[in-house]
């Protein structure tokens, strides 16, 4: 393969479909590309329900976003796949090699088509590839970018607010009854019962971080289809737990937690939300592997240690890991990392 550590382009695209935890940490790689080439123009092409993540991202360009029912139809889907990749890219990075992606991919005569190493049938459609480095995904994901002279120096996942975003999220914490710098928020929910910890546990963790911080209040996040989780939680915690009327966007959910002191909850993207915002976090492990932990002691990530630990499966008839993590084990960590932001 030619070098192409020297490579001037002058439009770029990223592909990061998703999912919404993954788009955030794709935003290291975003940035490090536009330090590489400041002079380019740079657009991503993701998925509608990860593009908010992205807005107000000051190295982007342009965002294509991926509207599965608006292109249902398979005529309109490809015609849209071609438009993107017929948009005149010098470079097209691909962290994902999914099928959309390798369609724009297929489409575009970017001199410079970069992914990880492919397997053999995908070879044709790149240019360059690279075997990703392990670790943290954001690292990983960068680490495709080598070939272009660009590496990864343990810079977090971004999301930018507009000032009235910041001045939207004080008004919110404040009519909620919540104080910035004293409040947690907590994520209680996942789509996969082998990665979420009990609602029991997470309202015991509630109730004995209470004892040392009696004032101390709790805001649970919650997304579509999720607020029963949330009122469980509150419901054995009790005292100090607050619930939103409605829903929060991604955006809102990552502003609030600007202003808290802590993040507590499972492996989701709101713990990359915590790290994109600079709050500390506390994740609990079980099923889940340790590649998505940011490498900071302002960022935690706890499990049992039983030997089945990080198993990837989304099945488990005991889920021990979890049942048996109990919030006594937590506590520990959480006030650390509640001492690190709390404002007394």
């Amino acid at each position: 393969m030619k070098n192409i550590s020297n490579i001037h382009p002058k439009k770029i695209l990223a592909c990061q479909l998703r999912q919404i935890g993954d788009v955030v940490l794709a935003t290291p790689s975003i940035r490090l590309l536009k330090e590489r080439f400041p002079d380019a123009e740079l657009d991503v092409l993701t998925e509608k329900k990860c593009a908010s993540v992205l807005e107000n991202n000051p190295h982007i360009s342009h965002i294509w976003t991926i509207d599965k029912k608006a292109l249902s139809n398979p005529l309109t889907a490809l015609k849209y796949y071609r438009k993107v990749g017929k948009s005149g890219y010098d470079l097209i990075v691909d962290f994902q090699q999914l099928p959309r992606c390798k369609w724009v991919v297929r489409f575009s005569t970017a001199p410079v088509r970069l992914t990880f190493q492919p397997p053999w049938y995908n070879r044709h459609l790149y240019t360059h590839w690279t075997k990703p480095l392990n670790g943290y995904a954001a690292k990983c994901k960068a680490s495709v970018l080598r070939p272009l002279g660009i590496e990864w120096k343990n810079e977090p996942p971004e999301i930018f607010f507009t000032k009235e975003e910041k001045d939207w999220a004080k008004k919110f914490i404040a009519s909620q009854g919540m104080e910035p710098c004293r409040f947690v928020t907590v994520d209680p929910s996942h789509r996969r019962i082998t990665r979420k910890w009990p609602e029991r546990h997470f309202a015991g963790l509630i109730q004995l971080m209470r004892k040392d911080y009696p004032d101390l209040k709790f805001f649970v996040l919650y997304g579509p289809e999720e607020l029963p989780v949330a009122q469980e939680v509150a419901k054995i915690a009790g005292d100090g737990v607050i619930i939103s009327d409605n829903m929060l966007s991604l955006r809102e959910m990552a502003a609030v937690q600007s202003m808290a002191a802590l993040h507590v909850g499972n492996c989701s993207a709101p713990r990359h939300f915590a790290v994109a915002v600079d709050t500390p976090s506390l994740v609990i492990h079980g099923a889940t592997g340790f590649g998505w932990r940011f490498p900071s002691d302002e960022h935690v990530s706890l499990d049992k240690g039983l030997p089945c630990r990080s198993c990837n499966q989304n099945k488990c008839e005991t889920r021990e890991c979890l049942e048996t993590f109990h919030p006594e084990e937590c506590l520990d960590e959480a006030l650390r990392l509640l001492a690190l932001r709390y404002a007394p």
